[in-house]
């Protein structure tokens, strides 16, 4: 079963509609969304409308979150919180219910999906070695995949020591999976399991993940950055 996996959206609806003609071209099984869906771009009703009818899973990022008021706009640098209250006023009905009704978290079939990462699904970004590796030891499954810190990794776990770094666009040897143009990551093979990030186009049960999500703790959403 062959997956596209797409995240952090941001309202931007013409990287949408360019990235999906590339994930149509490539004709997949199904399609995921890792999160924020809304946030900067100028088309949040828009975006929220084609994931909701094209992604077959979604989860919901930090920037979703703050829009609906799960979050505190003074937890955010000064431009995403501005874009977050225009985003407020902006948004309808329909595309309100659509992400409150999206966790952070996901679980399928050998795959665990998280928006920001395994340890904090809302917050935490996975670009450090350190980050990456212990996002990996909190999961269980062999593959794992994150996005919100919108940098393409392929990165693997094998005999305890991290492979793997900047995932290069095209065909990665280690995988013979190729990415599609207009994709920003591609996932790279591990005997145990391993990350990725962003938008990519990628085989279930290869054993390779990627950046993403968490559930609500009774005390709210943890906050921890400002982006």
């Amino acid at each position: 079963m062959r997956i596209a996996v797409i995240s952090d959206v941001h309202g931007n609806d013409h990287a949408l509609d360019a990235v999906l003609d590339e994930v149509d071209a490539a004709s997949p099984d199904a399609i995921w969304c890792l999160g924020d869906v809304v946030g900067y771009g100028p088309a949040p009703n828009r975006c929220c409308k084609v994931v909701a009818e094209r992604a077959d899973l979604s989860l919901v990022g930090n920037h979703d979150l703050v829009v609906l008021g799960e979050l505190d706009v003074a937890d955010f640098n000064e431009e995403a919180a501005a874009a977050a209250l225009w985003t407020r006023n902006e948004l309808d009905d329909r595309s309100r219910e659509f992400l409150a009704a999206l966790e952070p978290t996901a679980r399928t079939d050998g795959v665990e999906l998280f928006h920001a990462s395994p340890r904090d699904p809302v917050w935490e970004y996975v670009l450090s070695a350190e980050t990456a590796y212990a996002g990996l030891q909190a999961t269980t499954e062999p593959l794992v995949l994150v996005g919100h810190s919108h940098v393409a990794l392929a990165i693997g776990l094998e005999d305890d020591e991290l492979q793997g770094g900047l995932a290069p666009a095209g065909t990665s040897r280690a995988t013979g999976i190729r990415a599609q143009p207009g994709c920003s990551s591609t996932p790279m093979r591990a005997r145990r399991r391993s990350t990725a990030s962003s938008t990519t186009l990628r085989r279930r049960r290869r054993r390779s993940a990627s950046r993403g999500c968490r559930r609500r703790s009774p005390s709210g959403w943890r906050t921890a950055s400002r982006f």
